[in-house]
């Protein structure tokens, strides 16, 4: 019974990561000179009272975009994020997440 488990969960596992595609760095850099680099600046340090990116992980930086994709307030910019956030796709935030967080290292 015990190996039956452990199989189900591996198989389930492998399917899970075999189904999430690699994030692509060119994508999000794009992106991120199109849309992001207006208020955080081309280097990511931020300008003004935009805040800077560097040194954000993948983590932070997709968690971050998913709230605000959500509408949910976190901060006193939620107000200019929500809407630049709103159309963005699981891609397009794991994308961006991959750029931010690969220049921001």
């Amino acid at each position: 019974m015990k190996r039956l488990c452990f199989f189900v969960v591996a198989t389930a596992l492998t399917v899970a990561s075999a189904s999430v595609p690699a994030a692509d760095k060119a994508a999000g850099e794009s992106m991120y000179a199109d849309a992001c680099a207006q208020c955080h600046g081309p280097s990511r340090k931020g300008m003004a009272s935009f805040p800077s990116l560097t040194g954000r992980s993948v983590d932070y930086i997709t968690s971050r975009l998913e709230t605000y994709r959500a509408g949910e307030r976190v901060g006193s910019n939620s107000a200019l994020m929500i809407p630049n956030a709103a159309d963005l796709s699981d891609d397009d935030i794991a994308n961006l997440a991959a750029y931010i967080a690969d220049e921001a290292e």
